[in-house]
């Protein structure tokens, strides 16, 4: 049975269909608890949530389901704040904040790593089943930390060297995130220029270094691509964009609507939003902040600059000023519930193997 195997029996589901955790809204916990309902696996992207809402959506999913679900958490980035920097990133900014009408600008202040502590601490309060990471991998103390109270741990990595660390650490599984990806890259291990390995190069060159589940993550959206990806030497498939249309989904109105009118040749590589590479629909903020991507501040310290700037765009319906993350394979995506989608790839792979 294509279904089953080593990463369906460790983590409990019946499919080997992953959502991709998604961070800034788009996971709901209605999202999360459709697509474990449905016999895959749910993610909360938890990676800009306070404690407070982590363990207050990690409380809603388990209300709506009794099936596994995962957590993901951005493994903390500490960059220097260079008030220079900042001040010409503002600069370049006040014409967007501007136009929005927003008089504030955010405070920058020393990065700290609170938040991330007391969300491990919530991973082992509330028995979460899966704890999956990106940007990096956390400190061995707190791997074990998860591994002492029966938490799996899954990876993200974007080479075979990355995928190697992960096993290396103690991850039970690793989500090889390929080019194709929308969002954040999760590059950790030099410059993400030389990580922007296609999907189906990445797997198999993977599957013949590392021992540990592989995940296939990047341009896959329906049957062809889960089937493609246990070909190819992975056991499961994350899907992340495919999830961000459905009727469960948080994105705002206006990032749905554009992803369901894209094409596969209108996403692009930016560091402009965040200070951290990422793949969206190519819009207006991205043209015009491109020249001064090699100046800005690192990631989390442009993330918050331009948040307020995205979150007033989507209130004014502006989506050539937001941040509309999208993966290489648009076309396949539908405004259907999380349930359908699941099904639909079921039923397209049972189809193919006949």
């Amino acid at each position: 049975m294509w279904n089953k195997n080593t990463l369906t029996e460790k983590i409990g589901i019946r499919y080997p269909i992953i959502q991709a955790g998604m961070a800034g809204g788009i996971t709901t916990p209605e999202l999360v608890a459709a697509v474990s309902n449905a016999g895959g696996l749910g993610t909360l992207g938890a990676g800009y949530l306070n404690a407070e809402q982590t363990q207050e959506s990690i409380r809603k999913i388990k209300q709506l389901t009794d099936k596994p679900f995962a957590v993901n958490l951005f493994t903390p980035e500490t960059p220097e704040v260079h008030s220079e920097e900042v001040n010409q990133a503002n600069k370049w900014l006040s014409p967007f904040r501007e136009a929005l009408h927003i008089s504030q600008v955010p405070e920058i202040n020393e990065i700290q790593t609170t938040v991330f502590d007391q969300q491990i601490q919530i991973m082992i309060d509330e028995q979460i089943p899966v704890c999956s990471f990106t940007f990096g991998i956390p400190s061995r103390s707190i791997l074990q930390q998860l591994k002492e109270e029966s938490v799996l741990l899954m990876g993200t990595a974007t080479t075979v060297a990355e995928a190697k660390a992960n096993e290396e650490s103690g991850m039970d599984m690793v989500v090889m995130q390929g080019s194709e990806a929308g969002g954040h890259r999760g590059t950790f291990s030099g410059s993400f220029e030389d990580a922007m390995i296609g999907t189906m190069a990445l797997i198999p060159q993977t599957a013949d270094q590392v021992t540990i589940p592989l995940i296939a993550a990047g341009g896959i959206s329906d049957g062809r691509g889960v089937l493609a990806s246990l070909v190819l030497g992975a056991q499961g498939a994350q899907l992340g964009t495919a999830f961000l249309t459905t009727s469960e989904s948080g994105a705002n109105k206006q990032h749905k609507q554009a992803v369901l009118s894209s094409r596969e040749d209108q996403s692009a590589i930016t560091s402009a939003f965040s200070g951290k590479p990422a793949r969206g629909i190519q819009n207006d903020f991205m043209i015009k902040m491109k020249q001064y991507e090699k100046q800005l501040p690192a990631y989390p310290i442009q993330n918050s600059l331009t948040k307020p700037i995205r979150g007033e765009a989507g209130k004014q319906k502006r989506p050539e000023w937001m941040s509309l993350w999208c993966g290489q394979n648009p076309r396949l995506c539908k405004s259907e519930p999380a349930g359908e989608r699941i099904a639909a790839v079921v039923s397209q792979i049972e189809r193919l193997q006949k």
